[in-house]
């Protein structure tokens, strides 16, 4: 069964930068389209972004749009994101995922899940 272990979360400034890794167990990773969500204390779980199985579809919620960048790495079974002009709004637990379409990420439904990284944004 697929795992999804995500690394590189921590504390950082506002304005500042963190690249989140999520490394598929299975040597397969291109069989999944990959994506990132979070949950904020109190609020429900978001789509952030998606990458398409080959890399070519790419989708981002509004609220990331131009500052974050979701990559694929399918020789290292590794997905990334890169988090640029970080607010405190993005302060949440990020968690990786997986689903055999992309569109199942966007409307918030993959069939895998991590165990999440926290986030924290400071001002």
């Amino acid at each position: 069964q697929v795992q999804l272990i995500e690394s590189g979360g921590g504390l950082v400034q506002a304005g500042g930068s963190l690249r989140l890794s999520c490394a598929v167990s299975e040597r397969t990773a291109s069989t999944y389209a990959m994506g990132w969500f979070r949950q904020a204390p109190g609020k429900i779980r978001e789509f952030v972004a998606a990458k398409g199985r080959l890399g070519i579809t790419t989708s981002y919620a509004d609220s990331v749009k131009g500052r974050f960048t979701i990559s694929r790495d399918n020789a290292k079974n590794t997905v990334y994101l890169q988090m640029n002009s970080l607010k405190p709004e993005d302060t949440a637990v990020y968690y990786c995922a997986a689903a055999l379409q992309i569109a199942e990420l966007t409307r918030g439904t993959p069939s895998k899940w991590g165990r999440g990284t926290q986030v924290t944004v400071s001002s």
